[in-house]
């Protein structure tokens, strides 16, 4: 089945397409808002979870609480700022081998991964060298 299209739905990609800051529902709200005012908050998030579950967008939960969207549903893995709350793309050498290493002492079949690295991003920590 088609999905049928859909302005909102359409303006909600757009927004994620320019982005690496891998925004919050809220997040993109309020910036869809300021095009089209009479959207809601609701709508907006049904919209993010559609394009995720269909695949169109990454839908990502990093442990703050919240789930941030990303428009770049290729395999990669993600930094989370313990600081500042950002979630950024890390750029690293490929991983998938851990499947493999994860699958020797496990009795059932191994998928696939999620991996997010916490620590403190390079904005932070250039803001505590300046105290």
């Amino acid at each position: 089945m088609a999905l049928k299209y859909s302005k909102q739905r359409a303006m909600i990609k757009d927004f994620l397409q320019g982005r690496k800051d891998h925004p919050t529902a809220e997040v993109v709200y309020n910036n869809i808002r300021e095009i089209y005012p009479k959207i809601s908050l609701g709508t907006v998030y049904r919209n993010l979870v559609l394009l995720s579950d269909i695949g169109e967008i990454a839908r990502l939960r990093v442990g703050d609480g919240y789930e941030h969207f990303d428009a770049d549903t290729s395999e990669h893995n993600h930094f989370v700022c313990s600081k500042c709350g950002r979630v950024i793309d890390l750029e690293m050498d490929d991983i998938g081998s851990i499947d493999k290493v994860a699958a020797r002492n496990f009795p059932g079949k191994i998928d696939g991964h999620k991996i997010y690295f916490y620590g403190i991003c390079e904005d932070c920590l250039k803001e505590n060298s300046d105290d």
